[in-house]
């Protein structure tokens, strides 16, 4: 009944996997193909451990019980009815306790091969720390790089629909990486969120084939890159795109249009700014949000913080000793498909090699 995890990659073995602790517990972090059937809700727990101080154990153990039996049967009815007899469940909880312990022992009950992941969340997450030092390594990265509003992202994607191998780490930690890139409609992710996913993505990813990324600095948004991922893409060869301004300036307006259409909250974030470049400053460029002149204040950002601080990480890159240029006229899909098709295929076509 008990299963132990000694690699990531034995999870692929099973139908399915349920976390059967909490909703808040299931969203901090989880395996990322799990699905959430808590045998308690975030209220009945805390109820329970405060039965467990102010009466007892038993008690609580009791009312916990009730508790598990009534939503496992929920569960059952509303989500497993329909596995056929030979379905095999993995079933966690926090520590491979008693919520998966007893969820596994109804399960197992009915017939269903059921079973409880031996040490749970807390050894699968020792699993993903271990596997954050050493799998970034194992794969040849092709890095995207260039200047804030140079497409990097959109031939990312681009690859993808090639068939190449993308890691998309702005995706992953739900950020474009700049005070900007925030995303209104959804959160960042857990750092233990967003490390899951990446390993989850990383051990499906064929270490015979490239691995295409975009270049980022150590953290995007709240999210800390593991620093074996951040040195292996340091060292990895680099084709840095490059764009005309007035390409630049109209994909990133595209991009980031719900500034446009909400400039209060543009405001609002550029204020980050204003250590770095002081009142006066700050007070042009509200000036031209306030004039909707977002052609002009998106080359003065460029020009004067982005740019500059691109070629600053640049310099500092000492382990990379491949670099390529990628000159693009546009970002229309014609141009974006050409690109990805010569890097996919690492064809010479309009690409020079610059010296480190």
């Amino acid at each position: 009944m008990l299963f132990k995890l000694d690699n990531l990659a034995q999870l692929d073995a099973f139908d399915s996997i349920i976390d059967a602790r909490t909703p808040s517990e299931y969203a901090l972090d989880h395996i990322p193909s799990a699905h959430n059937a808590p045998t308690m809700s975030d209220d009945e727990r805390v109820r329970i451990g405060t039965t467990y101080k102010q009466l007892s154990a038993f008690e609580a153990k009791k009312r916990g019980a009730a508790l598990a039996a009534r939503n496992i049967a929920t569960h059952i009815e509303q989500l497993f009815m329909d596995k056929p007899k030979d379905w095999r469940p993995l079933v966690y909880c926090w520590r491979g306790g008693n919520r998966s312990g007893s969820m596994v022992t109804i399960l197992r009950a009915i017939g269903w091969r059921a079973q409880q992941l031996q040490g749970g969340h807390k050894h699968y997450r020792q699993l993903v720390v271990n596997a954050l030092a050493t799998l970034p390594d194992q794969f040849q990265y092709r890095v995207i790089g260039g200047a804030t509003g140079s497409g990097k992202t959109r031939l990312l994607h681009f690859l993808a629909q090639q068939g190449a191998q993308v890691l998309d780490l702005e995706a992953l930690a739900c950020h474009k990486g700049s005070i900007f890139g925030g995303r209104a409609d959804q959160p960042q992710p857990s750092q233990k969120a967003f490390d899951s996913q990446l390993i989850d993505v990383l051990r499906h990813f064929d270490p015979e084939q490239p691995v295409f990324v975009e270049a980022e600095s150590k953290k995007i948004g709240q999210i800390h890159l593991p620093d074996s991922l951040i040195q292996a893409i340091r060292r990895a060869p680099l084709w840095e795109i490059r764009l005309p301004m007035a390409e630049r300036i109209a994909y990133l307006l595209e991009d980031y249009a719900h500034y446009v259409d909400q400039p209060d909250k543009l405001k609002q974030q550029i204020n980050y700014l204003l250590p770095l470049f002081g009142h006066a400053q700050l007070a042009q460029w509200q000036a031209l949000i306030d004039q909707r002149a977002f052609n002009l204040l998106t080359e003065q950002l460029l020009t004067q913080h982005y740019d500059p601080l691109y070629l600053r990480a640049l310099q500092k890159q000492k382990e990379r000793t491949e670099q390529h240029i990628l000159s693009l006229p546009d970002l229309t899909a014609e141009t974006c498909i050409q690109a990805s098709q010569r890097l996919h295929n690492v064809t010479p076509l309009n690409i020079t090699k610059t010296g480190r």
